[in-house]
């Protein structure tokens, strides 16, 4: 008999899972800032308004990263164990670029810095870069599977209790082969360079960076929209790992995706508010001279954007990491889950989670109480620069 009560903690927290995977796309504004640094700013003191406009935010996003794996790991750790103990390589990449980051803001503007700020500059670049399309291409692989083999009974063998097995000596890196992948690693990309300019007209005060933002802004997003609509079209045409609810059997669905968005209409409806949001926040910065608000529309629906394509990799009884090597090795919410126990005591905690984003909307109002201007940097006396 099924047990109701533990079905819904598996919903629940594949939900709180992929809403915070969609705050962590938003908040990769920063990474694509990074990327534009020299770009947008042409001299030392554009580049200073630049980098401390980003260094105000970028703890958000490596928060945020850190409780989104926390988050996978304590609510289905089979996932964590599978994909982080297989593929390695492309989750190392990714910490690796995060770690560049940190110490990039940390040092950059240190006295006696022997490698100097451009070395800095180009950590942050890579991060930018890197960081971006690697998770992009990483979370394809919820959509187009990856070369593992699952067997619990391992367990059993004491000389080798190891669950999960890597099919690849690539070991993740094999994700990069297959251009629906990497298509929705560029799609991400462009869309954090588009935020990130949405953010600077928006935070920053400045008669030679805002045109250059505006005009960076209409560049990223010819490439992210022609990305993004690859990415989504291939997505609602190909065929999907779906579930037997009854029996757990995983077997292929031609338009698993497209047939679980309109099987769950609320999450077609925040899906295509997410998609509206972006193209309004874009829209009203070119062609509105007076706001500077696109931010804020376009980074709401990034994260409703966001959470609908993660909602349809896991709900409705479809595998959201898919096996290609074994197809019912595939995880789902259900054979991946930690168990009613842990789900439910954690349910608990989650409670929090609402007093945590007051705060991070409390601290981000009080960092960015007004536009950023090189006058203000002056007058710091780089005290508290990046």
């Amino acid at each position: 008999m099924e047990d109701s009560s533990y079905i819904f903690f598996q919903h629940y927290w594949w939900l709180l899972v992929s809403l915070l995977g969609a705050i962590l796309v938003f908040l990769l504004f920063v990474q694509g800032g990074q990327t534009l640094i020299y770009s947008l700013g042409k001299t030392e003191d554009k580049r200073k308004v630049l980098v401390n406009a980003l260094g105000r935010k970028w703890e958000f996003t490596f928060t945020t990263l850190v409780t989104f794996g926390g988050a996978f790991f304590a609510s289905f750790p089979l996932f964590y164990s599978t994909s982080f103990g297989g593929a390695y390589w492309v989750w190392m990449a990714i910490l690796f670029c995060f770690v560049l980051q940190a110490v990039s803001y940390e040092f950059r503007t240190k006295p006696n810095n022997v490698f100097g700020k451009k070395t800095f500059e180009l950590f942050l670049f890579l991060n930018g870069l890197l960081g971006t399309v690697l998770i992009g291409t990483a979370v394809g692989t919820f959509y187009n599977g990856a070369e593992f083999s699952v067997n619990k009974m391992n367990l059993t063998d004491l000389s080798n209790p190891v669950i999960s097995q890597w099919q690849t000596p690539w070991h993740g890196l094999e994700a990069v082969l297959t251009f629906h992948n990497v298509a929705l690693g560029l799609a991400v990309f462009f869309l954090s360079r588009v935020l990130a300019n949405l953010y600077f007209i928006n935070a920053i005060e400045d008669e030679e960076i805002i045109p250059k933002a505006k005009k960076s802004l209409i560049i990223n997003t010819i490439p992210f929209l022609v990305f993004f609509l690859f990415f989504v079209i291939v997505l609602l045409v190909k065929e999907g790992y779906a579930v037997n609810p009854q029996t757990g059997e995983v077997y292929m669905e031609k338009f698993k995706y497209l047939h679980n968005f309109l099987q769950m209409p609320i999450v077609l409806i925040v899906f295509l508010l997410g998609v509206v949001g972006v193209l309004f926040g874009i829209g009203s910065t070119l062609f509105c001279k007076v706001t500077n608000k696109g931010i804020w529309s376009a980074g709401v629906g990034t994260v409703f954007a966001v959470l609908g394509l993660l909602l349809v990799a896991g709900y409705n009884n479809t595998a959201y990491y898919p096996s290609n090597f074994d197809l019912q090795s595939s995880l789902t919410i259900f054979n991946s889950s930690s168990s009613k126990f842990t789900l439910k005591a954690m349910s608990v905690v989650s409670l929090l989670i609402p007093f945590v984003l007051a705060y991070i909307v409390y601290a981000w109002r009080a960092i960015n109480n007004k536009p950023l201007t090189q006058k203000e940097l002056d007058e710091d006396n780089d005290q508290h620069a990046y």
